[in-house]
């Protein structure tokens, strides 16, 4: 994969941007960072005063992530838009806790089977997809049950 700072800046230079010390910040450290992030998150890890980045910088930054195909703006379940960067060559899904927000990337190739197999047998070419599994982690659904020992193997896992 090339790396994603140079074809954001091409990116940039196709549309006529400009690429300003800021937003070549504000997508450094987001690449770098590895994880779903808010804008508010991005902006606390990208302010200071030798910087002059704003909480819209940083909005209108991932948001031309988004439009250059580097970023996905996600919605877990809450209200905050959160932002993962892209690996063009990994796909995953997402496993959401509704107790504590805990976000665990999935990588199963049964799973992509499947997927491929249902598309098929519908007719359909698949494009893209995305597949979010909301639930709850180990620690928010011990705190739900009076026995620590409740779920201690993957058949209390099983949906109800």
């Amino acid at each position: 994969m090339r790396d994603p700072l140079l074809r954001f800046a091409g990116y940039i230079t196709e549309n006529g941007l400009k690429n300003t010390p800021q937003r070549r910040r504000i997508a450094e450290i987001f690449f770098r960072s590895g994880k779903h992030l808010s804008t508010e998150e991005l902006y606390d890890m990208v302010r200071g005063p030798e910087y002059g980045i704003g909480q819209a910088t940083v909005y209108r930054t991932l948001k031309l992530l988004c439009r250059a195909g580097l970023a996905r703006e996600h919605h877990f379940g809450d209200l905050t838009a959160r932002y993962e960067a892209l690996d063009e060559t990994a796909h995953h899904d997402h496993l959401i806790c509704t107790g504590c927000g805990k976000n665990v990337e999935i990588v199963d190739e049964e799973i992509e089977r499947q997927q491929e197999l249902v598309a098929a047998r519908n007719e359909f070419l698949l494009t893209s997809h995305r597949m979010v599994l909301y639930g709850l982690c180990r620690e928010c659904a011990k705190k739900k049950k009076t026995d620590p020992d409740a779920l201690s193997s993957p058949a209390d896992y099983k949906l109800r």
